[in-house]
Parts: C-alpha cells; structure tokens; sequence
C-alpha cells in the first residue's frame, strides 16, 4: 500500500476568524467552516466533549489544503507562541507565490511579522519566513525563472 496523497495540515488557533483572514490573504480559498462535535470527534481526537469551530482552506492550485481549528471544549493547551524555526515539531507551512515582496506587504498588516529577511538562493527561489497568527510561522518562495 502506498500514500495516495497529503490530504491537508490541521492547525489549531484560539482566533479562527484571525487565522482565516490571513490565509484567505494569503490566497488561499475557503471551501467551508462551521462547527463539529459528537461521539465521532471524541473517538478521533481521543478526547472527551469536543466541540470545535473549523475552517477548510485549499490554495488556488487545489493541491494543498489547511484546516484551522478552534478547540470550544476542551480548551486548548498553550505552546509557546513565538517559538523559534528550531523548535522541535511541526514548525511551518510552505507557501510558493508571485511576488514575495507584495505577500508580505499585503500580510503584515493583519499580523504577519517578517521572521528575519527576505533572501535569495542561488538563481532559483527568494524566500522568507514569516509568522502569522498564534505564531504559526509561514514560508514563503517566489521562483525566479
């Protein structure tokens, strides 16, 4: 048996509607969001009483997908927010976009704070690392040919 494909990343927020608009800005596309709780959720997540508030996003291409979640019940645990790009764990989420300088322009006012700066590698890629809400850090790649 084989992997048929990376279905999405799951990210859990406190402020989904924050979280969702710098996705959505991002260019990304919300498919869906509402509610979910029950027996089911609970046998998933290995948790009891789990009411959650989730979004789905797919990126333009439909190739990637990103589902935010707001834990209602139980409440969600506390990481450090600002955890550095060496943290042990899932640390970020990769990105390819037009112009990297106009993304970052058009992020930052809703949170996005530039990690450290924009760089170039080689003659292939300008890349970045930024981070948004709840301190997920995004990256970011503009191809240059």
């Amino acid at each position: 048996m084989t992997i048929k494909r990376m279905d999405h990343v799951g990210i859990v927020v406190e402020d989904l509607t924050a979280a969702t608009e710098f996705f959505v800005e991002l260019g990304m596309e919300l498919l869906g969001e509402g509610p979910a709780e029950g027996a089911w959720i609970d046998g998933i997540v290995g948790l009891d009483d789990v009411r959650v508030d989730v979004a789905y996003l797919r990126t333009p291409d439909g190739q990637g997908a990103i589902e935010l979640t707001k834990f209602r019940s139980p409440l969600a645990g506390t990481a450090e927010p600002s955890a550095p790009a060496n943290t042990l764990g899932l640390r970020r989420v990769m990105f390819t976009v037009d112009d990297i300088d106009d993304t970052v322009a058009r992020l930052q006012p809703m949170g996005g704070e530039l990690i450290g700066t924009v760089e170039k590698y080689g003659d292939s890629h300008r890349l970045c690392y930024l981070r948004g809400p709840q301190g997920i850090i995004v990256s970011l790649a503009e191809e240059l040919s």
